[in-house]
């Protein structure tokens, strides 16, 4: 696990967690909206705790709750942005603002899902973006940023919403990430990253 940065503006990652199977697109609970947080305990904590695991063991920047198979609304991330400064964080019950208006500008560059993995596409999504929700604890969090940390913090948010990014796709690109994923479909077993 990386080191972890020391300006995390909401502490640290939980940690001690234990790396479990990536669950993948075309489970029902991938695609529908997940269940909101409202008992903030230790079991709460221990999920969080999975999540980091798994999404370290993944090489990924993000990681939501149904992608570890459960049911709830909650991301955990490490992800640098523009500049390459890291930020982490978890947020339960995100809620995601965009820029609006000439302010709204795309950066269509690769976009791919650890749940769909070894297959990338450019998907085009806002430059910037900014998210609030609650941390472990019910506090109230709020992260925003550009670059790798803006698309990271939108498809993790649209994994809490039942969304998949593959859904954002015309049907020409989504066949495309369809057979990139196939060719590589077997680094990456059922029980992968477990």
């Amino acid at each position: 696990m990386p080191d972890q940065p020391d300006h995390a503006p909401h502490g640290p990652l939980p940690t001690g967690g234990t790396v479990r199977p990536m669950t993948r697109w075309g489970t029902p609970v991938m695609h529908r909206p997940q269940q909101q947080v409202t008992t903030y305990d230790d079991a709460l904590r221990a999920l969080a705790a999975d999540m980091v695991a798994t999404m370290y063991a993944a090489d990924g920047v993000g990681l939501a709750a149904c992608q570890v198979g459960e049911d709830v609304a909650m991301f955990v991330f490490d992800c640098p942005d523009e500049s390459g400064e890291r930020t982490v964080g978890v947020v339960c019950n995100p809620v995601l603002t965009l820029p609006e208006g000439k302010d709204r500008q795309l950066d269509d560059g690769d976009e791919g899902c650890l749940s769909f993995p070894g297959a990338f596409i450019e998907c085009a999504r806002p430059d910037y973006a900014s998210v609030t929700g609650t941390g472990l604890d019910g506090e109230p969090v709020s992260f925003a940023g550009d670059g790798l940390l803006a698309r990271c913090l939108q498809h993790e948010t649209d994994h809490t919403l039942g969304t998949v990014f593959g859904d954002r796709l015309p049907t020409k690109q989504r066949k495309k990430l369809q057979k990139a994923q196939e060719k590589t479909a077997d680094q990456y077993p059922p029980e992968w990253p477990a």
